[in-house]
């Protein structure tokens, strides 16, 4: 089987500012997604149901949380050669920096990698909501005898110049690329895509940040230390000298690079037929499995709500919200388009009660609007949160504020009565 040539690495990124405060303790591939779930589970369960089970995530980051999620989660059978491996990055006679780049974070990652046998290198993001069968992207780039691929998406040309932008002939080998490129350029860049893209105005390539190399090639490109990203200098200083692929895909992408993209991914869930597809059998995301109660609702009013397990709620009303694990919501409280990441353990009874003790959850007769809760938040009783366009950026010990929403920093206490 051609998936047992393959390698996946798995790119962690940088310090995840635009992130922030969501990565103030944890790496980005770690930050809760969908009340349930990682980031980091997104890439891995792409590779395992593309039957790619030989995989390395890289951070340098904040990965202790990283490390404890993929350690608890996949477990593969002793017989098999399956693994995943959290890689931070480490000073070396070498390399006495950290990663300066997605390149460099290979380049340092490299004498890991060479212990195993393959032919090809799929290197991934952390940080990107799709489901993509990577078997097809493979496939074709061993027909058509590429050295290089990569994995595009038509998109429109507002966001064209955020993306690297490639044009291909009609084999759909790579013949130019340019990293964001301003809009006056885009005319000459425009792509043949299908009938369904061009009605929605999708007419450029962007690259996804999903490729393929070769083996000898990636080795030959990771002994030039001077290039340390992909993106801005690897590939366009290769296509002209390598074969280069564009593998054209259409379904959901979204790249969750700041605040405003995690928040609209995450409140997407709640359609009714959401663009990310949690429940396709044959697309599956895995996670770590927990031994969780179900969820116990009382006189709460849900619409287009999300709600996962061993949560305990007795709110007024729930709307188009996406409520983590083990999440408790009090009386009377009023949740409206708003990520709430719940907690990773109970309180005891005698906690809950202990006025000197903070309890986890939202209180009773709490209003939130427009905001994301992280893990083990206590908002007190009478809390007001209405988060909008019309709030300021600000961040405080407690909350950070960034286009109008509202994030509650993880394990922080909102005292009875707040107004945000």
């Amino acid at each position: 089987m051609i998936n047992n040539d393959v390698l996946a690495i798995i790119l962690g990124g940088g310090q995840g500012t635009r992130l922030h405060p969501l990565t103030e303790s944890r790496s980005k591939p770690a930050v809760p997604i969908a009340g349930k779930y990682r980031l980091v589970d997104i890439p891995i369960s792409n590779c395992i149901n593309s039957d790619i089970k030989r995989m390395f995530v890289l951070t340098q980051f904040n990965s202790a949380s990283l490390n404890r999620h993929i350690k608890n989660t996949y477990h593969f059978s002793f017989f098999s050669s399956a693994f995943v491996d959290v890689l931070a990055a480490e000073q070396t006679p070498a390399n006495k920096g950290w990663f300066q780049g997605t390149a460099d974070a290979v380049r340092q990652s490299m004498h890991h990698v060479l212990r195993h046998n393959f032919k090809y290198v799929l290197i991934l993001s952390g940080d990107q909501l799709y489901q993509m069968d990577y078997e097809l992207m493979l496939k074709a780039h061993i027909k058509s005898k590429a050295e290089i691929s990569i994995a595009t998406i038509p998109v429109n040309a507002k966001d064209a110049t955020s993306f690297g932008i490639l044009k291909a002939d009609n084999k759909n080998v790579i013949t130019s690329f340019i990293e964001k490129p301003d809009a006056s350029l885009l005319p000459d860049w425009v792509s043949e895509v299908s009938d369904d893209m061009k009605k929605e105005g999708r007419n450029y390539l962007a690259s996804m940040g999903i490729y393929i190399f070769n083996r000898d090639l990636l080795i030959e490109l990771m002994n030039n230390p001077d290039t340390i990203d992909f993106g801005k200098e690897i590939i366009p200083q290769n296509i002209e000298h390598h074969k280069t692929l564009s593998y054209q895909y259409e379904g959901y992408w979204t790249d969750i690079g700041n605040i405003d993209s995690f928040f609209e991914a995450n409140i997407g869930l709640t359609a009714d037929i959401p663009k990310f597809d949690l429940y396709d059998k044959s697309k599956r995301i895995y996670t770590h499995a927990r031994m969780l109660p179900t969820t116990k609702v009382s006189g709460t009013t849900l619409n287009k709500t999300v709600i996962a397990e061993g949560c305990i709620i007795s709110a007024a009303k729930i709307e188009q919200s996406v409520i983590g694990i083990r999440s408790r919501i009090g009386d009377e409280s009023t949740v409206i388009n708003t990520y709430m990441m719940g907690s990773d353990f109970y309180q005891s009874l005698d906690e809950v009660n202990d006025p000197k003790i903070s309890t986890i959850g939202i209180g009773a007769r709490c209003f939130i609007k427009n905001a994301i809760i992280d893990k083990g938040c206590s908002i007190g009783d009478d809390v007001r949160i209405n988060g909008g366009p019309h709030l300021e950026d600000i961040e405080t010990d407690s909350y950070v504020i960034k286009e109008g929403i509202v994030v509650i920093k993880q394990n922080a206490v909102i005292p009875n009565g707040f107004v945000i």
